[in-house]
C-alpha cells in the first residue's frame, strides 16, 4: 500500500489535464489509440464538463500525494432501459496493485446504484487482464458482442453487471 494515502474525489476542472494524459497514456500502453477506444474520446480532453451528477454521470479521481494517478467514471449508456456504463478506468503503473481500482470501481457502481440504474456495461481489451479479472470478481458478466450503440468498436471483450439487489 502507498505510504501516503490515496483520496478519490469528484473530477474539477483543475483534474483535467492530469486525467486526460493518464487516459491517454495507459490507452496506448494497451494499445487503445485512436478513434473506435476510449481514450480517442473527444471528452477525454474536459472530462469535468462531461461528467456531471445531475446528468446522472460522474467521473473520480484518485490522487496519491496530491497528484492524479487514476480515475474512473459512469455515465448513462441506454437511459431508456436504465443502463450506465463504466468509463475509462485507467491508472498509471506506478499505482497498480494497491486497490485504488478496486476503490474506484466500488464507488463507481456505489453511485450508479444510488442513481438508479439497473445495470452496468463497460467494454475492455483483452490485453487488460487485470481489470478484466477485477470486473468478474465484481460480478461483471462476459458478453457475446458489443451491445448496440457503443462509440467503442475496436474493443475486444464486453461485460454487463445487473445492479438490482435480487441480482447480485
Amino acid at each position: 500500500m502507498p505510504s501516503t494515502p490515496v483520496t478519490i474525489s469528484q473530477i474539477c476542472s483543475d483534474d483535467d489535464a492530469a486525467i486526460g494524459g493518464i487516459i491517454r497514456k495507459v490507452g496506448a500502453e494497451f494499445g487503445a489509440v485512436g478513434e473506435g477506444f476510449g481514450p480517442g474520446d473527444a471528452e477525454v480532453s474536459a472530462m469535468s464538463r462531461h461528467y456531471l451528477p445531475e446528468d446522472g454521470a460522474c467521473y473520480l479521481v484518485a490522487k496519491l500525494n496530491g497528484h492524479v494517478v487514476g480515475g474512473g467514471g459512469i455515465a448513462p449508456f441506454n437511459s431508456d432501459k436504465g443502463i450506465c456504463e463504466l468509463r475509462k478506468l485507467f491508472l498509471l503503473p506506478e499505482s497498480r496493485g494497491y486497490g485504488i481500482g478496486r476503490s474506484l470501481l466500488e464507488q463507481c457502481l456505489d453511485f450508479a446504484v444510488l442513481t438508479g440504474y439497473s445495470a452496468c456495461y463497460l467494454d475492455s481489451l483483452r490485453s487488460m487482464e487485470t481489470a478484466i479479472k477485477l470486473y468478474e470478481r465484481f460480478g461483471f458478466q462476459r458478453l457475446d458482442a458489443p451491445m448496440e450503440g457503443t462509440p467503442h468498436n475496436r474493443c475486444d471483450v464486453w461485460m454487463l453487471k445487473s445492479l438490482l439487489a435480487n441480482n447480485d
